[in-house]
């Protein structure tokens, strides 16, 4: 066992280890998109089940009402953002060069960016 030359105790060195801040704040933000994710699913469940059997029209005025317009755009920006933070956490812990991870975890945002946005204008393009 190396012996340290320094005067701070054990738990003062562990303290000034590391800092849980930025990590905190991402780790946060996943449970939370998590969390809202369970009710989001829980109505696109009861609106496709809703929809099963149904023709094009009833499709497009079921999505046409403003409740279940705005639940498929929530769904849809709270699901590519909590993928988008799951993918983050991954590539970040195993992705050993540090530009190809800035690369891959920037292009990840650029898709999901990408995905919501036009997933968000097809929704209102019908709802309006």
């Amino acid at each position: 066992m190396k012996r340290s030359n320094t005067m701070s105790t054990p738990l003062a060195q562990a303290r000034g280890l590391g800092s849980a801040k930025a990590g905190l704040h991402h780790w946060w933000h996943q449970r939370v998109s998590a969390i809202a994710m369970v009710g989001l699913v829980s109505w696109m469940i009861f609106l496709v089940v809703s929809l099963a059997g149904a023709d094009y029209q009833t499709a497009r005025a079921l999505l046409a009402h403003p409740a279940h317009a705005s639940i498929v755009v929530l769904f849809v920006a709270v699901g590519l953002w909590h993928a988008s933070l799951g993918l983050q956490v991954v590539l970040e812990d195993y992705v050993a060069h540090e530009g190809v991870r800035l690369i891959a975890v920037l292009a990840v945002k650029m898709v999901a960016a990408v995905i919501a946005v036009l997933a968000i204008l097809s929704v209102l393009k019908i709802a309006l």
